[in-house]
């Protein structure tokens, strides 16, 4: 293949990952916009808010189990989470969940792995996710957040009850409102979003595809970490990937490999990590990638350990 095949695949990859990033982010802030006039922010802080800190915690990791979004679709999520007042410690916990954990990849893991590979996966990145939000909340990462406020939303937050005319009209307000939100938050990310589908485009049409099946056999412990390592600039849809992970390890390649490769690119994809940036300071974004490439890394020897 030559250079300009080269440069034209990764052109037409930038492309395909640029316009799905665009129309998920539009179309998912636009829905958690409209969410956020329909159902009070009142509710959604008593939903995800008790008097104990580590329920809060199980319960943004549920509210992310069961919502089938990938990396990216789960950033406008987190924004209506902070600026709907809910706990950190449940944000957060959301935000390791929501791309490694829903019903899609628990029916595909299933139907390719099996009910003990599926459970192990399941459990352990479900607890993962609690701690992690019970922990960073008890380090004070709040103070990490910039752009969007914990505690409440923006001044002019709109209630669905607040608005005026007849019911057609207020729906109308309604939809029109969350569009311009959705604009809006588009705005702040868009450098984000060009700057991690160029880099994603690049390393998918760059690195070879057999990288991995040189070293990755089950008894090579150093190929998890180093799967791990690979998968987080990567962007993968984990549904996309457990199927080609099935056909691979067939071919000898460890589960425990396949796995932390499918976290690493699930959990902390460049694109993800640029739009998370737009929202995190630095130190909470280190400490982001190092946690996914910990439970990427230490699931893989998990599954090669045990199954």
């Amino acid at each position: 293949m030559t250079i300009t095949d080269r440069v034209l695949g990764v052109l037409g990859q930038f492309g395909f990952l640029f316009g799905e990033l665009l129309l998920l982010f539009i179309g998912i802030s636009f829905l958690v916009a409209m969410l956020q006039i329909y159902i009070s922010k009142d509710r959604i802080q008593r939903l995800l808010t008790t008097k104990r800190k580590g329920l809060n915690s199980v319960l943004g990791a549920a509210l992310g189990a069961v919502t089938p979004f990938c990396s990216c679709s789960t950033v406008p999520i987190l924004v209506g989470l902070f600026k709907s007042g809910a706990p950190f410690s449940g944000a957060i916990s959301f935000l390791f969940t929501s791309p490694i954990l829903n019903p899609a990849i628990i029916i595909l893991m299933l139907s390719f792995f099996g009910w003990q590979a599926t459970l192990v996966y399941s459990v352990f990145t479900f607890l993962f996710a609690v701690v992690m939000g019970l922990v960073l909340d008890k380090l004070g990462f709040q103070n990490q957040v910039k752009n969007v406020r914990i505690k409440g939303g923006s001044e002019d937050d709109v209630a669905f009850k607040d608005l005026q005319g007849s019911l057609g009209q207020r729906h109308w307000q309604a939809i029109k409102l969350s569009l311009k939100d959705a604009w809006g938050l588009l705005k702040g990310v868009l450098p984000y979003l060009l700057i991690g589908a160029g880099i994603g485009a690049f390393i998918y049409e760059f690195v070879p595809e057999d990288l991995l099946g040189q070293f990755a056999g089950s008894n090579n412990w150093i190929a998890v970490p180093i799967a791990a390592l690979i998968g987080i600039p990567m962007y993968i849809r984990t549904e996309t990937m457990i199927p080609i992970a099935s056909i691979l390890i067939g071919k000898g390649v460890g589960l425990g490999t396949m796995i932390a490769l499918i976290i690493g690119g699930a959990g902390a994809s460049i694109p993800e990590i640029s739009l998370l940036a737009s929202i995190f300071k630095k130190k909470m974004m280190i400490v982001f990638v190092v946690a996914i490439f910990s439970v990427a890394t230490i699931t893989g020897w998990l599954f090669n350990a045990l199954l």
